[in-house]
């Protein structure tokens, strides 16, 4: 690990093979705590490149429990994290609100690390058992077209980073890995992340992955539609700036996101959108997510239709159905 910081110091860097061997490395407990945490803030001083993404990516999904879902062609709605704007969890409801609609979700989530409250954090305290039992994940998804794959449970070789994250409290590279390290490698897609910066690594990396996707940036910051401002979507069709109005959506104040002060908060704003008791920006900004994610499992639908499924998924209740039959499977 020394001629690796030093390599780095030096403001080198790494090699695919390299970024593959020394992620493999810290996930077998080969180096200590101050030499992790070296080599992760060495990442925050600089912007990571395609090759040291990638094999991030590979050394994490070559050491992660796996999960065959192929037969489901599942999609992944995730972000990032780490775009400091404790808004609710968009991305998390707007799972539920595709499941309703009939496609089947894979959806891989964590805790908070430098938000308040992560996917992991809000489902765990509504009462969704994590699993890494491909027979109960596959029961989840036939009968509710969604399931949750707690990140942890299914790399568990990372489990001593868990704390020296925690304690940085700041958005690394392990940000940037989570949506690229699904366990069922999903062939769909829906990525938010936090600067176009990473959507531009994103799509350089994703276009060689042979999966169709989506990545979304709204241009003020979020890592997801915020409808806050306009944003950037990047696709196998190439890119696009749009603004809400330009898909039939409000432009909406930041205040409007908030995901509250604490997990219960955030949890009630679960519920309450699933109810379809949501604001008007709440609704809107779960739906224009939702039906991203539609068009992306489904390139021939329009968007149109597809904001049309996501809005029938959620007055009828369907999502909310989603959400409380997975409750059930364990």
């Amino acid at each position: 690990m020394k001629e690796i910081l030093n390599h780095l110091f030096e403001g080198k860097k790494l090699t695919k093979n390299q970024a593959k061997e020394t992620l493999i490395g810290i996930a077998s407990g080969n180096y200590n705590n101050s030499q992790i945490a070296s080599f992760i803030t060495s990442f925050l001083m600089r912007s990571i490149t395609v090759d040291e993404l990638e094999g991030f990516r590979e050394a994490l999904l070559e050491l992660c429990i796996a999960i065959d879902l192929a037969d489901y062609e599942a999609i992944d709605l995730c972000g990032t994290g780490g775009d400091g704007k404790n808004a609710f969890n968009i991305s998390t409801i707007s799972s539920f609100v595709v499941a309703g609609a009939g496609v089947y979700v894979a959806k891989h989530g964590n805790y908070g690390v430098s938000s308040l409250c992560g996917s992991s954090n809000v489902l765990e305290y509504l009462g969704v058992k994590f699993t890494n039992d491909a027979s109960i994940l596959k029961k989840q998804i036939e009968k509710t077209h969604l399931c949750f794959l707690h990140a942890p449970l299914f790399h568990p070789a990372l489990k001593n980073l868990a704390p020296i994250r925690k304690e940085l409290g700041v958005k690394t590279f392990f940000n940037i890995l989570g949506p690229m390290v699904n366990p069922t490698k999903p062939k769909h897609q829906l990525v938010g992340v936090f600067s176009l910066e990473l959507l531009r690594l994103y799509t350089y990396l994703y276009q060689k992955l042979n999966k169709e996707f989506t990545i979304i940036h709204s241009l003020d910051g979020f890592d997801e539609i915020s409808l806050t401002s306009s944003f950037k979507i990047s696709t196998t069709k190439g890119e696009k700036i749009i603004h809400p109005t330009e898909i039939g959506f409000e432009q909406h104040a930041l205040e409007a996101l908030s995901g509250g002060n604490s997990i219960k908060e955030a949890a009630d704003i679960l519920v309450n959108i699933l109810d379809n008791n949501g604001t008007k920006a709440q609704n809107q900004v779960v739906l224009a997510n939702a039906a991203y994610a539609i068009c992306t499992s489904k390139p021939n639908i329009t968007l149109s239709d597809a904001v049309a499924m996501a809005q029938e998924s959620l007055r009828s209740r369907k999502a909310k159905h989603t959400f409380k039959t997975l409750l059930e499977i364990n």
